[in-house]
């Protein structure tokens, strides 16, 4: 009796987590949906006619890839993925290089202060762009570099973003100090154990921070909005706004140009996504 028992418990327990699993799968694949809907909607609308968006209805009666070619005739496209690959390449190499030697510097250099200066890095975090845009945009334009890339180039380079930083220095937490050791008997220098030692270990680390780095730099739109003031010096993101407003009711040709401008970052984030899950699941929070 006692056996019988035993197995139904024993056959009970697994079937109960399979519901629920099944239930978290579930709800996992709903929000997913809903998350795609928006994304859905603009391929949707950019394959659509003018007399389609009129009519409504969320299936296009008829495909019309023609706006995706018309799109590059009305707007300037070509001269907006220009700039934003010139300010995201820039960018990208500035951040993932001066991120990392500040890491570098908090993670294995001892010196006095060391937490103390981290804390304050790490509290940076918390104050707004917004707060310091007003004296930026003073002090730049007072040296004469509105209307320049450099103001979306030339702040990569210097500490690469409180964020990166924090990331960098917990995963070089996590590479054993016994390696340096190894590479100071051998004879290597500080900067040759960051560049010959930490840096190859550190691929997934520095691929999140190349992703995330692109993505925000693709995406922005509030800087270059406030240092670019040409039609000919405008990025992706706010070359879009412009086009809103030339052409408020084009919505399929808006909805093209959106998809296009999107491509890039899709590409980048799928090939990258297996040193981006692995960077950031990896990184641990060694002291």
């Amino acid at each position: 009796m006692s056996e019988t028992l035993n197995f139904k418990h024993k056959t009970f327990k697994p079937l109960k987590h399979y519901l629920l699993r099944c239930i978290v799968y579930s709800i996992l694949i709903a929000l997913s949906v809903i998350f795609m809907l928006p994304f859905l909607w603009m391929v949707l609308t950019s394959i659509k006619g003018s007399d389609a968006i009129i009519a409504g209805g969320f299936f296009p009666k008829k495909v019309e890839f023609e706006n995706f070619k018309l799109v590059w005739k009305v707007l300037p496209l070509g001269t907006f993925f220009k700039n934003t690959c010139i300010i995201t390449a820039f960018c990208i190499f500035g951040q993932a290089l001066s991120a990392s030697l500040v890491a570098f510097g908090f993670a294995r250099i001892k010196f006095k202060g060391n937490r103390i200066l981290f804390l304050l890095l790490i509290s940076t975090m918390m104050v707004p762009g917004q707060v310091t845009m007003i004296p930026t945009f003073a002090l730049f334009n007072t040296i004469g570099w509105i209307n320049t890339f450099l103001p979306l180039i030339v702040p990569a380079f210097f500490g690469g973003g409180a964020f990166f930083i924090f990331l960098l220095r917990q995963f070089f937490m996590t590479i054993p100090k016994e390696l340096d050791e190894a590479a100071i008997i051998d004879g290597c220098t500080t900067f040759g154990i960051y560049r010959r030692i930490l840096l190859p270990l550190s691929k997934p680390a520095l691929t999140t921070v190349v992703v995330f780095s692109f993505i925000f730099n693709w995406n922005d739109f509030l800087y270059p909005l406030v240092f670019l003031q040409t039609q000919d010096k405008y990025t992706i993101a706010v070359g879009l706004q412009f086009f809103k407003d030339v052409y408020a009711s084009r919505w399929n040709l808006l909805m093209a140009a959106s998809v296009i401008a999107i491509l890039p970052v899709l590409t980048v984030f799928f090939s990258a996504q297996k040193y981006f899950v692995e960077g950031i699941v990896t990184t641990g929070l060694k002291e």
